[in-house]
């Protein structure tokens, strides 16, 4: 059964949640033609001439009949960072978890499979004027680390995605895998593309574009006044006249921001806030022959 985030929501913590979409991940994996590849052998790596013979897993020899060694830490052949942005609008939510919900648990699980994987991630935290960083490390007990810096994260601010590029463009000198989970509600149209540039550095750039289904679908009649989570501007209107502008220009943001990832080579997936979060990443996953 997939997790729907009004389901996730009456779960406490994001620990919990957490749990419940990597379960349905696996699960999902399980009965995918890429079982073989990134679950069964999470925690290992195949036998190659060179390796430590003491490092053998015999159990793993008695079910496969192939050798694989156990991997550590200082093994691990990659570095992930979950960007999350925790500006003001990241807030807004009515499908049972806000935008910063969903992201949160999306990233909390994507962490809880690397570190299964003993690959080594770590997180970051953005909004303008923010940036909070827990490093990539491999140790199981990191996740905990990583989980207790996402479940901390409140919504506030304005977004400045150039002033993450740039960070991020300074922290992360070796290549990594860096997921970035926002709706990309940033004043400024260089944000995006100073992001994607990341992948000219030789990053291994992931797009999760948060969108709520009332962003979609503009579900107001009365007139109403809207206030902005970021700057605490404040407009009224009645929305029957400005519906059908307002849905011709989000429509177009979202192609937009789409068309400027795929033209970059950069995967990009449009997350509603009200599906199934585990068939989220199974997605994404499947695009990547069930590997991160």
């Amino acid at each position: 059964m997939s997790l729907d985030p009004a389901m996730l929501a009456r779960l406490s913590g994001l620990k919990l949640r957490t749990r419940a979409v990597v379960e349905g991940v696996l699960s999902g994996l399980h009965k995918s033609p890429h079982q073989g590849q990134s679950v069964e052998f999470a925690e290992h790596k195949e036998y190659a001439p060179g390796d430590e013979l003491r490092h053998l897993d015999w159990k793993a020899f008695g079910k496969f009949d192939k050798y694989y060694v156990k991997r550590f830490e200082h093994e691990t052949n990659l570095r992930a960072v979950m960007v999350v942005d925790s500006s003001g609008s990241m807030g807004f939510g009515t499908a049972g978890l806000s935008k910063l919900d969903v992201a949160r648990v999306l990233a909390g699980a994507l962490a809880h499979l690397l570190v299964r994987a003993q690959d080594a991630v770590g997180v970051a935290l953005v909004a303008r004027g923010r940036f909070a960083e827990v490093p990539p490390r491999a140790a199981a007990t990191h996740l905990t680390t990583v989980l207790d810096a996402l479940e901390s994260a409140g919504a506030s601010g304005g977004t400045e995605l150039a002033a993450t590029a740039a960070t991020l463009a300074e922290k992360l000198p070796r290549r990594a895998l860096v997921c970035v989970f926002s709706d990309f509600f940033d004043p400024d149209d260089e944000g995006l593309k100073r992001l994607l540039a990341l992948k000219r550095r030789k990053h291994d750039v992931a797009v999760f574009h948060l969108v709520d289904p009332a962003e979609l679908d503009f579900p107001y009649d009365d007139p109403t006044l809207f206030t902005s989570m970021e700057d605490g501007g404040r407009v009224e209107v009645n929305p029957r006249e400005i519906r059908e502008s307002y849905l011709e220009e989000f429509t177009r943001f979202l192609d937009a921001t789409r068309d400027a990832c795929r033209a970059a080579d950069i995967d990009y997936e449009r997350v509603r806030t009200d599906e199934p979060l585990d068939e989220v990443l199974l997605r994404f996953l499947g695009r990547r022959g069930g590997r991160l």
